[in-house]
């Protein structure tokens, strides 16, 4: 899994872990092993130029997801040793930490928890999960809390 991050916020954001993470949810969802994915961390000013451009919407956003491939889970991996399917480039997520952090507060757990929680439902988008319907609603925050409550009991184990 190629992962990067890249930190244009201005906030102190611990970038390993997001990347980390990010891997634990593409493994957990069967992703291709080879598969791009690119975190992106921006200011209030640019969240709010990336939603008002992108989804009409005045103001900032916590969290947005720009698809590259058009991808479900499951469909990425695959194919033979013959014929390998291509490494897919499954887009950007981006984050807006100052949002992250009013939600945090409100939600009283940790900002690094609620980069977390939008990490995961970004990605989630990028695999062609939406919430806009009550069933899909269901399914995709019930995914996500799994992943989250997987990536809790990894961070918890010792390291050997």
């Amino acid at each position: 899994m190629s992962v990067e991050v890249l930190n244009e916020s201005g906030d102190v954001v611990d970038e390993a872990t997001l990347s980390t993470l990010a891997t634990h949810v593409l493994d957990r969802m069967s992703v291709h092993p080879l598969a791009e994915l690119s975190i992106v961390l921006v200011d209030e000013a640019a969240m709010t130029e990336l939603h008002e451009k992108w989804m009409g919407e005045p103001g900032p956003t916590d969290v947005l997801a720009f698809p590259m491939d058009e991808l479900r889970p499951g469909h990425v991996s695959g194919g033979t040793e013959d014929a390998p399917v291509d490494p897919a480039l499954l887009g950007d997520v981006v984050l807006c930490p100052v949002i992250a952090g009013k939600q945090a507060a409100k939600a009283g757990h940790s900002a690094e928890d609620e980069l977390h929680l939008l990490c995961t439902h970004g990605i989630l988008h990028l695999l062609g999960y939406d919430h806009a319907e009550p069933e899909e609603h269901k399914e995709m925050f019930g995914l996500q809390a799994e992943l989250l409550a997987s990536w809790r009991e990894v961070r918890a184990q010792p390291s050997s």
